[in-house]
């Protein structure tokens, strides 16, 4: 099939019959328009005439509608409702199924925990009562051997009378070795030695024997004989003067760990309540009067009684009211958490104690410590009339008590006087230093309750006493340092009159006693 070229039109026929195409659209568009308007009347007024019955049909209708979608939500909604009503009781039907599964389950535990407890409980009971036979069967059997041995020697050859009877083993005792006591306790055994191992010597050692002898004395009984008093003593002495754990106290002296732990604290609290009236006494009148003479030559303020000091003893962290006990100073300065128990003394001019107050946490200031010792209510009584007592920055300025100046840019005079007052400071605090280098136990913390601490230190501080008494010298490698944690009250200041007194003594120490610029440090 060929196709045939398309023959192009010329330029006039196109001018031809764009012009025809033009009259053509005209004529067409005029009839279209004049037939278009004729209609639109016509339809005009059949609307007119229809519209009235259309809006009444309209109003049935939607009225209608409306009923017919309010009965299908009405529908809806309590199809939903039986619905979730129906998926309720589903879910309260599993949850009381899963409670009656768990109700039953922990029944079944308790009843077995019931039982196993039972078992444990008739199994302790009968193997206390295997126990009991046991020794009551050991018992009569070391009865029976012991009347063998006595009827045979009292009726064999040679034989004592009756009142002698053969020594025996006693029972419930581990045989432990007690070498190294009976070395210490022998009467040749070095003076240097012994005084090395209890920091002091035998007389002062005997001395604390005879004092204590009625207070810590046992009696045997059937099964053991009573631990001597000399060692009860040696036990408790030992242990405070070197600090050692109760195991090595245990191995030293052949004694179980619990047995030495108890020696410790009954000794100490027998120190305590017998022996500190009689070591540890404020100063009647004639001794006072000596006491400030000898403070007065020391540094040549008048009417001086004593040096106050409060140091600190390490403790475990307690149980209960720890915040109380926390040590803030030891915390910062050796950079562990550090808790304590504190210990306030006032000493005469040769570092005796003659007033303590011990037991009060860590946390309270110095000034604190102070009011609420037993020392304050004397003075509050009036009884520290005319008397002086010296303490560091720490303590406020009192009737009774002398500090420091404590501002800033001081005279010649005030730090004159504050040289003075450190030097009877300086008794207390060197006194401290002893205490705490003899008893080395009061270096680290204590391994004891929290309520037994104090019949310990109190005991430290009578040995203290006793030693100082008796002129016992302390090894030199034994010294330690003792640090101020002196926190300036904050009512520094509490008597005009003690103010002016203050000033007095200062201006007479500079001027009158001709002390100026000395020093007897």
């Amino acid at each position: 099939m060929e196709i045939s070229p398309f023959p192009f039109l010329n330029q006039e026929e196109i001018s031809h019959l764009y012009s025809l195409f033009q009259d053509i659209d005209s004529s067409t568009l005029a009839t279209n328009s004049n037939a278009y308007l004729k209609r639109r009347r016509k339809d005009g007024e059949e609307d007119e005439s229809g519209w009235k019955n259309i809006k009444s049909g309209n109003n049935n209708s939607v009225m209608s509608d409306i009923l017919s979608s309010l009965i299908l939500l009405d529908e809806e909604e309590k199809q939903e409702y039986q619905q979730w009503a129906i998926e309720s009781q589903l879910d309260k039907a599993a949850l009381d199924w899963n409670h009656k599964q768990k109700v039953t389950a922990m029944n079944d535990y308790r009843s077995d925990l019931e039982t196993h407890f039972s078992d444990l409980d008739e199994m302790d009971h009968t193997r206390t009562k295997r126990a009991r036979r046991a020794a009551s069967e050991v018992a009569a059997a070391a009865a029976v051997t012991e009347t063998a041995l006595a009827s045979s020697e009292s009726s064999g050859p040679g034989g004592g009378g009756s009142g002698q009877q053969q020594q025996h083993r006693r029972l419930w005792v581990k045989d432990r070795s007690k070498d190294w006591w009976d070395m210490c306790n022998h009467p040749d055994f070095p003076e240097e030695e012994f005084r090395k191992e209890f920091r002091m010597s035998k007389a002062t050692f005997d001395l604390i024997c005879m004092e204590l002898d009625s207070a810590v004395t046992k009696k045997n009984t059937m099964l053991r004989d009573a631990i001597p008093v000399r060692q009860r003593i040696a036990v408790c002495i030992w242990r405070l003067a070197t600090g050692e754990p109760l195991r090595l106290v245990s191995k030293r002296f052949g004694l179980g760990i619990s047995t030495c732990h108890k020696l410790v604290l009954e000794v100490c609290s027998a120190i305590k309540n017998v022996l500190m009236q009689k070591f540890v006494q404020w100063p009647d009148e004639e001794k006072m009067k000596m006491i400030k003479g000898e403070f007065e030559s020391m540094s040549g303020v008048p009417n001086v009684g004593g040096s106050v000091y409060t140091t600190h003893v390490p403790i475990i962290a307690p149980k209960v009211n720890v915040s109380a006990y926390y040590n803030k100073k030891h915390t910062e300065r050796h950079q562990k958490t550090s808790y304590s128990m504190t210990v306030q003394g006032v000493v005469d001019s040769k570092g005796v104690f003659t007033d303590v107050c011990i037991g009060y946490p860590g946390s309270m200031p110095d000034d604190k410590v102070l009011e609420e010792s037993a020392l304050f209510k004397r003075a509050s009584r009036g009884d520290l009339k005319n008397v002086w007592l010296v303490g560091n920055s720490g303590l406020p300025l009192m009737d009774w008590v002398l500090v420091p100046y404590t501002h800033q840019n001081l005279t010649w005079t005030q730090h004159n006087f504050n040289e003075k007052i450190g030097d009877i400071q300086k008794v207390s605090k060197e006194a401290f230093a002893r205490l705490k280098g003899r008893w080395s136990c009061l270096q680290k913390r204590a391994e004891v309750k929290l309520q037994d601490l104090p019949a310990v230190l109190g005991a430290c501080c009578v040995l203290h006493n006793i030693c100082e008494m008796r002129n016992e010298e302390m090894d030199p490698e034994l010294k330690v340092d003792i640090f101020d944690d002196d926190m300036i009250p904050e009512n520094s200041l509490r008597s005009v009159g003690a103010i002016q007194a203050r000033d007095h003594i200062a201006h007479n120490l500079l001027h009158h006693a001709g002390l100026a610029g000395t020093s007897s440090r």
